[in-house]
């Protein structure tokens, strides 16, 4: 089969192109070179974390790789049969474990046999989805397209030590279109804290809690735990018809009343404007609704992970990904016909 050449310095020019691109490939089965790789960020080429999340996927799909090692700036990945199995990873520090999910879930979700991964690393780190968000809206709206998947957080990992544990579980699952309605009735949300006073959590919960009672009672749950480093975030969703979701993540010099208020309004926005798909949640839906030919969603604004994303879904499938605009939202369609 011919090799498909892909540019990774296109659009964002960051990681995503790489994990989405192994990805599709094991699914089509079609061999990729991907060049120029991570040239839009500061310290381009492969770091560690996009080493697991290759390596991850050419296990699962007993691929052929050349170019892996740190800082190479191009790699070929050549798939074979999506086998599954029972994989063990170490992303080292604080590497996001959520994006190397991002990668594994898409082919395991195709292979012949369950599919098991235990990963170490970061389950909340910046630039990343943090993991009650890949836990409480990521995976059950992907549930609801039919795939089976168990997940369980063993202990968090923050910057910059990490150290955090989860297991995964994903069985051969035939997916299907996703209907996605509007309007949420509840708002739920879990500030996470680790090595760190309470009082932390309880003032980003409260501040959380003002300016969500403008709109909706919420419930909130406070979750203390132990990692290798220190760290404090909070993670919000509300649902109904579909789930949306909002967070933040503690940083140096931010109050723990900004980040949860910050937190609170961005749910806000999600909701009144009448998206059926956080900003976030839709570049990680559009492989999948790719890969049945068919989806529609409304969101407050198409990133440029996501524009990059239907960029490099139409390289690997016969798909087509529209956006219009719609009353203030993005409108997205795709599949062919659609």
């Amino acid at each position: 089969m011919k090799m498909l050449r892909i540019d990774g310095s296109y659009g964002e020019g960051g990681g995503q192109i790489l994990r989405m691109a192994v990805a599709l490939s094991a699914i089509t089965k079609k061999p990729i070179e991907v060049e120029n790789i991570r040239a839009g960020r500061p310290n381009p080429g492969l770091r560690r974390q996009h080493l697991i999340a290759i390596e991850s996927v050419a296990r699962i799909c007993d691929a052929k790789i050349e170019g892996m090692e740190i800082n190479s700036k191009s790699i070929k990945f050549y798939p074979r049969k999506i086998m599954g199995g029972e994989y063990s990873f170490d992303i080292g520090t604080a590497g996001s474990i959520t994006l190397v999910l991002q990668a594994c879930i898409l082919p395991s979700i195709f292979a012949e046999e369950k599919t098991g991964i235990k990963l170490t690393g970061g389950t909340d780190v910046k630039w990343s989805p943090p993991w009650d968000y890949f836990e409480n809206v990521f995976i059950p709206l992907l549930r609801k397209m039919g795939a089976k998947i168990d997940i369980k957080l063993i202990k968090r990992g923050y910057y910059p030590k990490g150290g955090g544990k989860v297991e995964v579980e994903i069985d051969p699952s035939k997916i299907k279109p996703i209907n996605l309605g509007k309007g949420c009735d509840s708002i739920k949300g879990i500030v996470h804290l680790s090595n760190l006073p309470k009082n932390i959590g309880e003032r980003m919960k409260k501040s959380a809690e003002r300016e969500l009672d403008k709109y909706m009672k919420p419930e909130i749950d406070i979750e203390m735990g132990k990692s290798p480093s220190p760290g404090v975030g909070i993670v919000l969703w509300a649902e109904n018809g579909t789930i949306l979701g909002s967070s933040a993540l503690g940083e140096k010099g931010i109050p723990a009343e900004k980040l949860g208020m910050n937190a609170a309004r961005n749910l806000i926005e999600e909701m009144k404007n009448g998206a059926t798909l956080d900003m976030h949640a839709a570049d990680q839906f559009l492989p999948y609704m790719a890969l049945v030919n068919k989806g529609k969603f409304l969101a407050r604004e198409v990133s440029e992970h996501a524009k990059t994303c239907g960029w490099l879904i139409e390289k690997f499938l016969d798909v087509d990904i529209k956006i219009s605009d719609e009353r203030g939202l993005k409108r997205v369609v795709v599949g062919k016909g659609e």
